[in-house]
């Protein structure tokens, strides 16, 4: 049976500070449990107490000061906001860092992304998304966050409560996805930025240069994927491990179409890749969704798109995620959000869990992107 859940949707505007302060106000009773859910689950992977991982944080702050000092004001903001300690908000935005400290070299597969260019779609539009695949928790503190700001692009993010970024779309009119990747060069060490402070930089972009910039202008502490495209039907994917700009594998493929999930697809890598080990359902996944996407018998709709990520070929592994029975339950994985953008309308289709069990909520967000 088809359900109709829903996340917030939160909007702050002023200067950072104050954005954050809102945003932290808003949305105070999630980010609240955002912070037990990351002490359980560091402590189960790593074995770690939350002021050891808050240590841990704190020496990623130079390297954020020196990036975009304005994100700790932010941070601090939400930390007021949402009345908790301002190294809380900082250890939840290098969750990835901490985690990977513990387990890079065992992490589960996450998230299938795609761009569809507007030769390929039925509205003639670029059109991107994803199924975000987390810790089954976490799907209680996922929220929209919607920003208006002086200083950059208005922009849009499907993120976890406390956290800058994730998932989003911008009023320069560029889209983003992003997947975990895993590489040998993965330790959690504390030199570069983090993962989702480059994706709030993405966010904030204006042009592709930015966007690029953002990924490979600095060093970066953990390895990622970025796909970026633009409402005016250009795209480009990154796969970066951890490191400076030679670690930063950028393709700008020829197809009206593409995919990723959560393992390295450039062949020659100086790098081992622990994604295609440890995660051979990412392998699954992006053939899957290939195959849609190559074989679909003319253009493609929403709906066809919504189709996709509903898939389960390879249940419970599938493009649409579900929980495996055989993990212990502190290792249960699910898709916790699916999304699709359409670029040039400025609109979000929003499934708040599995796909194959939510309705996708329709959002025009002109109102936002368009100011």
């Amino acid at each position: 049976m088809m359900t109709k859940r829903s996340f917030p949707h939160i909007r702050v505007q002023g200067p950072p500070f104050e954005r954050g302060r809102q945003y932290g106000q808003a949305a105070a009773s999630r980010i609240h449990r955002n912070i037990e859910i990351y002490k359980e689950m560091f402590a189960h992977y790593a074995g770690w107490d939350w002021e050891q991982a808050q240590s841990r944080a704190q020496l990623f702050e130079p390297a954020i000061d020196e990036f975009r000092p304005r994100y700790l004001d932010e941070m601090r903001g939400i930390a007021e906001g949402a009345r908790v300690d301002y190294e809380d908000i900082l250890t939840l935005n290098v969750r990835t860092e901490i985690r990977n400290s513990a387990i890079a070299q065992n992490a589960p597969g996450e998230c299938t992304s795609f761009v569809v260019l507007a030769p390929a779609t039925e509205v003639g539009h670029t059109l991107i998304g994803q199924n975000w695949d987390w810790a089954v928790p976490v799907s209680e503190t996922v929220i929209v966050l919607e920003v208006e700001a002086s200083d950059v692009p208005n922009f849009l993010t499907v993120v976890e409560a406390g956290l800058l970024a994730k998932t989003g779309m911008n009023a320069a009119g560029i889209g983003m996805t992003t997947n975990s990747l895993y590489a040998d060069l993965d330790s959690g060490a504390p030199t570069g930025i983090p993962h989702h402070i480059i994706l709030r930089a993405i966010l904030e972009s204006e042009t592709f240069s930015d966007a690029i910039a953002a990924i490979n202008g600095n060093l970066r502490a953990s390895s990622a994927n970025f796909t970026v495209a633009h409402r005016d039907g250009e795209y480009f994917n990154v796969e970066a491990a951890p490191g400076d700009f030679t670690k930063a594998l950028i393709d700008f493929p020829l197809d009206d179409y593409y995919s990723h999930t959560n393992h390295f697809l450039t062949e020659d890598i100086s790098f081992i890749d622990i994604g295609i080990w440890h995660g051979p359902g990412s392998l699954v996944r992006n053939q899957r969704m290939n195959r849609f996407l190559r074989t679909h018998n003319g253009t493609f709709s929403v709906s066809d798109l919504q189709n996709a990520l509903a898939d389960h070929f390879n249940f419970p592994n599938g493009i649409c995620s579900h929980p495996d029975p055989r993990d212990p339950i502190q290792e249960h994985y699910k898709t916790v959000a699916s999304i699709i953008m359409d670029l040039n309308a400025s609109t979000i289709w929003l499934a708040a869990g599995n796909p194959c069990v939510e309705n996708y909520q329709k959002h025009a967000c002109k109102n936002l992107l368009e100011l």
